[in-house]
């Protein structure tokens, strides 16, 4: 470490020696290594890759803007930028941030005077590629190292390939490769999410650092508890840990604001945290509660990644995350304070819950962590970037635009997605050069391009406000649907009584109310749910076994019920078909994914109206069992079906031709391994009485 840098930790920080992870971490990044860094919440990653960093940044002299820290949140941006900030400034560097919230005149100064270290998130960063105010190449030519925070959280969706595809980029307008270093919380694939971050670059000299700090050498304190309802589980969380700061999280932003709102009821000093909050809101309820003692913040996933709001006595998980990896991320929350546990409290509602809750814990307990696994065939992304590029300089050369991905594989059989592009008017061609053309204008142009920069497709909301201050944000259908007397909504924990609607600015006035009776909405998430090693563990917990964690006398009951309803629909040796009056159905007990695909595979055997779920199929029901294994042991595995409707979904996906687009949809919905192993197994056929 500098001398400089090596002495503030020691006397400025009090640090008296680093963690291993940050050892370790400081010999492969000086080596110029691209690095991971595995470690749980508040594992001290962020100094792991700013203190060799900025080592190096001395040593060898850098100037101009070198690196870039990358985020996924604009939140977990602005937690970070006082930290590094300070880290830098004992060396005399300098550290900028830059997102939509930052003002213009500021912008425009980090133009004027790039700083040594860059604080953004990919779609700034695709912003500043595209913007007629930006000289790219001045700003990134010094550019050296890419520091991505949270790099599982980008790999298990779009925003991953879209950063692999920017970062690319970058290493043009550079003129030479960039050091990648990844922060991420456990993850079941890490060499492979390594591979996967250093895109292009996969053959160079990679390390994953990942030390056993024997982060707790006693075990979790897990305990789950079965409370019926979510105004029992507030009655619960206002008695349990008095004094003590906890954080509970929920499964939805209804949730958030239904539990906060009856925990201000019972008298507890409560706090709220969902996207759907304004940035406002949740930035003043994090800052309330890193400062406070004997209270509560409920929030969504929000607060699952790194921002730093305080020492935790408590995690409190209503009904369960559907991904042991996240739910480390929750737990590791909690622990933080030298020889005290981590811990988690989980809260299940109804008897499915339970079980879903009680499976995820079993699945933890054999150390199991899911795979980063990006989602496949982004071809939208690959649109969207071959837009982006022709936006960025102009124009592109039909013959050397893939130069600018230096062979990501994404990018390999883009042909015919360019193909489209021209023949549908979103690329012009003139001479061997490739326009952005009308029809790419008519649809993202708006706003300077704003509809190009961000991958994900946010659902139309009305904006929420009293006077002039923001609250949030809300479905519009509560606006709409039939209301008898005034129309009250619950936002940030509180009743609201509309006053006026701005329907063509999308703008709702409220004042407040006192009391309950408002109602909060939002669209449902897209397509999860279990997955096939949750919904197997489920299966065991169902057959019998108990996961190796502290239930009360209500869980025991509950799971005792839970066995009772589902002991004919269990079988050890693989799937049951039950026959139960009118009805037929498949227990595959084999997650969302496979289910879908498995519906998909049966094709006229399956009943076509019904919905997927996680644990069974419903079959035509005059199948009898010798029809069954004839049909099914010719049947090629299929890929699940898709509504033109869900399109909506995929952003970009007008600029891919219709076959395409429902292809990268089918992909995605798909568990095809899962699925050939669920028809291999042995089934059970059984007449269960009414």
């Amino acid at each position: 470490m500098h001398p400089t840098l090596a002495y503030h930790v020691a006397n400025t920080l009090g640090w008296s020696q680093l963690r291993p992870l940050q050892m370790a971490a400081g010999e492969a990044i000086q080596r110029g290594d691209d690095t991971l860094l595995l470690a749980p919440t508040a594992g001290g990653k962020t100094e792991a890759a700013a203190f060799p960093i900025l080592t190096i940044m001395e040593d060898q002299h850098w100037s101009g803007l070198t690196v870039l820290y990358i985020c996924p949140m604009k939140a977990l941006l602005n937690n970070l930028h006082p930290r590094i900030e300070r880290y830098a400034a004992w060396l005399g560097r300098d550290v900028a941030i830059w997102h939509g919230d930052i003002s213009a005149s500021r912008k425009q100064t980090i133009l004027r005077n790039p700083p040594d270290i860059l604080l953004t998130t990919p779609e700034s960063l695709e912003a500043m590629l595209i913007s007629t105010r930006v000289d790219q190449r001045r700003l990134m030519r010094n550019l050296r190292v890419v520091v991505v925070d949270e790099v599982h959280a980008f790999a298990r969706d779009d925003r991953g390939w879209h950063l692999l595809a920017v970062l690319e980029r970058l290493h043009r307008l550079a003129g030479r490769p960039l050091q990648r270093v990844g922060l991420s919380a456990t993850v079941g694939n890490p060499r492979n999410l390594l591979s996967w971050l250093q895109g292009s670059g996969a053959g160079r000299r990679a390390q994953v650092v990942s030390p056993d700090e024997n982060h707790s050498a006693t075990q979790p304190d897990l305990e789950l508890d079965h409370v019926g309802t979510v105004s029992n589980a507030a009655k619960l969380i206002a008695v349990l840990h008095y004094g003590e700061k906890r954080l509970v999280f929920c499964d939805s932003r209804q949730m958030v604001e239904e539990l906060g709102a009856l925990l201000r009821e019972y008298g507890v000093t409560t706090f709220l945290s969902h996207a759907s909050l304004s940035a406002q809101e949740r930035h003043r309820a994090e800052e309330a509660f890193e400062q406070a003692r004997d209270c509560v913040i409920v929030s969504t996933s929000t607060l699952e990644l790194g921002i730093d709001i305080g020492d935790l006595d408590r995690v409190i998980q209503i009904n369960a995350p559907w991904s042991v990896a996240s739910f480390l991320q929750r737990l590791g929350r909690t622990g933080r304070r030298s020889n005290t546990p981590r811990n988690c409290l989980l809260l299940a509602l109804d008897h499915g819950d339970l079980l879903s809750a009680a499976g995820l814990l079993q699945l933890w307990s054999t150390g199991y962590v899911e795979p980063a696994q990006p989602p496949p065939r982004p071809r939208h992304i690959v649109a969207q970037q071959i837009l982006a590029v022709a936006l960025q300089d102009g124009r592109i050369g039909d013959q050397t635009w893939p130069d600018w991905w230096n062979g990501l594989e994404a990018f390999k059989d883009a042909e015919p997605i360019l193909d489209f592009l021209v023949s549908a008017g979103f690329l012009e061609r003139d001479g061997g050069m490739l326009l952005v053309g009308t029809q790419a204008e008519q649809r993202f142009g708006r706003q300077h391009f704003r509809d190009l920069v961000a991958v994900f497709t946010a659902p139309p909301e009305f904006t929420v406000l009293h006077r002039n201050t923001e609250i949030g944000r809300m479905d519009p259908s509560l606006l709409t649907a039939p209301a008898v007397g005034p129309r009250l909504l619950l936002l940030a924990g509180r009743t609201w009584q509309v006053d006026w609607v701005d329907w063509k600015r999308r703008r709702c006035f409220v004042d407040p109310v006192e009391g309950l009776g408002g109602e909060a909405r939002w669209p449902s998430s897209a397509f999860g749910g279990a997955s096939f090693r949750l919904a197997r563990a489920m299966r065991d917990v169902a057959l019998g076994t108990d996961p190796p964690v502290r239930l009360t006398e209500r869980a025991r009951r509950g799971l005792e019920k839970v066995r009772g309803e589902y002991s004919d629909l269990v079988y050890a040796g693989g799937t049951v078909v039950v026959r139960e009056g009118g009805d037929l159905r498949w227990w595959t007990w084999a997650g969302h994914r496979a289910n879908a695909t498995l519906r998909a595979t049966l094709g006229p055997l399956s009943d076509p109206a019904q919905r997927t779920d996680a644990l069974s199929l419903r079959l035509r029901n005059d199948l009898d069992a010798q029809a069954w294994r004839s049909a099914v042991n010719r049947l090629p595995v299929c890929l699940p079906e898709i509504d033109r409707k869900a399109l909506n979904g995929l952003k970009f996906s007008a600029a891919l031709p219709v076959e395409l687009a429902l292809d990268t949809l089918q992909s995605r919905m798909a568990d095809v391994t899962s699925a050939t192993e669920v028809l291999g197994e042995s089934v059970k056929f059984l007449m269960r009485e009414h």
